[in-house]
């Protein structure tokens, strides 16, 4: 199995939400998709169910986008996320640590960097740890890409254990 790493262009926002009922969830999860393609090329993962880590709250849905853009900044990719988490009615203000979310955008991966300010960790420190992350990295990128000096296919038998469901291959 070849081991590959992402070109600097290339970056993997996670999307998460559970408020709302999945079809609203969805539809915010569209809505970012297609804000995304302003600043690139995008390609969606598949789209899954996973149980809630925290309080007690419905299931999250979760997937992960593929954005190639080519010129994006880290400073406008972050205004970017929190433009759209606030337009589709996420508070950060005003919610519980892994409480529930209308939505949740995350930077998992950008290439080969490795960013760390208040504001943005990449890649996310807890990436390789979450089943409902690895599973749709899969889906876009394959089992030899490498996350934290691991393969994603490493990664996924790890955590294995983790309870997730595919709903559908594209939304």
């Amino acid at each position: 199995m070849a081991i590959f790493s992402l070109s600097d262009e290339v970056l993997a926002i996670g999307l998460g939400g559970n408020v709302g009922g999945e079809p609203a969830v969805r539809g915010r999860f569209v809505a970012a998709r297609d804000a995304f393609s302003r600043i690139g090329t995008v390609r969606s993962a598949s789209l899954y169910r996973s149980a809630p880590i925290g309080p007690e709250q419905p299931a999250f849905l979760n997937t992960v986008i593929r954005v190639v853009a080519a010129d994006a900044q880290p400073a406008e990719v972050l205004a970017l996320i929190r433009e759209l988490e606030a337009l589709l009615g996420r508070d950060r203000a005003n919610e519980v640590r892994w409480g529930p979310r209308t939505i949740d955008l995350d930077v998992l991966v950008w290439g080969t960097r490795a960013l760390r300010t208040p504001e943005l960790e990449v890649p996310h420190p807890r990436a390789g740890a979450r089943r409902f992350v690895i599973a749709p990295m899969i889906d876009l990128f394959g089992e030899a890409l490498v996350l934290g000096g691991r393969t994603l296919g490493e990664l996924a038998r790890g955590v294995s254990d983790q309870q997730i469901e595919l709903i559908t291959t594209s939304w």
